[in-house]
């Protein structure tokens, strides 16, 4: 071989090894964990892998996903979340679910991780201080455990002459408790007698509903929970069944027939967990960034439902809805 070849063979080499070497490196593995199902939570997994290409990665090109689904059995997570920990992945995102954060900061202390709920992550013990989580987890609140009253506001003026209301929550939910004490702090000035029903399984919502209605509640509110999102055709098919108008956390339960929703957008939190998961994968550090709050609030009014229970929408009711379902 002339001296001028070889010295043309290895500067090619040179040039392409770099290409090379950045081919053969392992992408990064987010870990994803949610209670729910695949099947129901398409367009949340859509809203998260937006969010991460809002940061620059697109799953399947830069980065791999890991998911691990529950199936509403909530006692499942620690044992998914330390099979995330075993495989080792970059991050663990928890959208839509405190008890999966927590499930995520019980199995490792190390591996970063981005949750969505609807608590005080303070109180809850997932992070030091809103500004500054200072330890492995940050993320997003929506403020669900605030939103009590409000739905009982709003309940009030679709259903004006139900003075009996029933509040559903899951007891194993870190929500509860905030929920139904927001809401019995706001009862008393309207003059609504409260009463507390708890389901943490589908036949548990079966039994609920049967107990509700023979103390004869005239309206009904839905705590957060992701089974209760898992549920909601159960739900919107009980609560008409049985003629009970009730409010629902999220705009999925009102377009699954739930006669009304109002809450944070669960798409854009997610969305907003995909972004925070991308900036950890780019070098930000959880315990610097600081907990998000919603910001996008979505009343949904569903006025097939309305009708189907011999309710009338007042108008202005229907001008303050971001949505209309007819």
């Amino acid at each position: 071989m002339k001296r001028r070849e070889f010295v043309t063979l290895i500067g090619g080499a040179a040039a392409a090894w770099p290409l090379a070497a950045l081919a053969q490196q392992p992408m990064p593995v987010i870990g994803f964990l949610r209670p729910g199902s695949p099947e129901l939570n398409a367009h949340l997994v859509a809203a998260f892998r937006k969010g991460l290409n809002e940061a620059g990665y697109v799953e399947g090109r830069n980065v791999a996903v890991e998911y691990r689904w529950a199936h509403d059995h909530d006692d499942r997570l620690p044992e998914l979340a330390a099979d995330l920990v075993r495989l080792r992945v970059a991050v663990i995102a928890t959208p839509g679910s405190t008890a999966a954060a927590a499930a995520a900061k019980s199995a490792t202390a190390a591996i970063p991780i981005v949750f969505s709920g609807g608590g005080d992550p303070v109180q809850t013990g997932l992070v030091a201080s809103l500004n500054r989580p200072g330890g492995n987890v940050t993320g997003v609140s929506s403020m669900q455990g605030e939103l009590g009253a409000k739905r009982l506001g709003l309940l009030q003026e679709l259903a004006p002459r139900a003075m009996r209301i029933a509040v559903l929550v899951n007891p194993t939910n870190p929500l509860a408790e905030a929920f139904v004490a927001d809401v019995r702090s706001a009862a008393p000035a309207i003059g609504r007698q409260i009463e507390v029903f708890t389901a943490g399984t589908s036949l548990d919502i079966d039994t609920a509903f049967t107990m509700l209605v023979g103390k004869r509640a005239e309206a009904l509110l839905i705590g957060p929970d992701p089974l209760f999102v898992s549920r909601r055709v159960q739900l919107a098919t009980l609560a008409a069944r049985h003629s009970v108008p009730a409010i629902y956390p999220f705009r999925e339960d009102a377009e699954a027939g739930g006669l009304m929703s109002y809450g944070a957008s669960n798409t854009d939190l997610v969305r907003l967990v995909g972004l925070y998961t991308g900036r950890i994968l780019n070098g930000e550090k959880p315990a610097d960034m600081p907990i998000l709050r919603a910001t996008k609030f979505e009343l949904v009014i569903n006025l097939k439902t309305a009708k189907a229970l011999g309710l009338t929408i007042q108008s202005g009711v229907i001008a303050i809805a971001d949505e209309v379902i007819e």
